[in-house]
């Protein structure tokens, strides 16, 4: 694990299934954090459209779909897939230490537009 990191207990793996999300709220942040295949990405939980709660959405691939408008958001860069609008989410920094997966909230970012070209 990366020392530098302010990691943040959120919950043990096992909690989230494979190609699933879940919501945790700390403090006024929420955040839905996915399991892809044992793999763990995190986003803010709200899509930027209509609040749309994500960790509720499909997942395909490394990206969710909004369950309310079926806009789809890239998981690793939270930039909506084929969307017409350049809002996008932040994405946080996410590791699984034993059994328990991390977040590092302060290091939570949004990919510019220009960055993702």
């Amino acid at each position: 694990m990366n020392s530098h990191r302010n990691w943040t207990r959120i919950t043990p793996a096992d909690n989230i299934p494979p190609r699933e999300g879940r919501a945790v709220k700390i403090g006024d942040l929420e955040i839905a954090v996915f399991n892809i295949n044992g793999r763990f990405l995190t986003i803010e939980n709200a899509c930027p459209h209509k609040g749309g709660p994500l960790c509720d959405g499909i997942v395909t691939g490394t990206a969710v779909v909004c369950p309310l408008h079926g806009r789809h958001f890239d998981l690793e860069t939270g930039m909506p897939v084929r969307a017409a609008e350049p809002s996008c989410l932040a994405v946080f920094p996410t590791c699984v230490e034993n059994g328990v997966v991390m977040v590092d909230l302060e290091a939570g970012h949004r990919t510019l537009e220009s960055d993702a070209a």
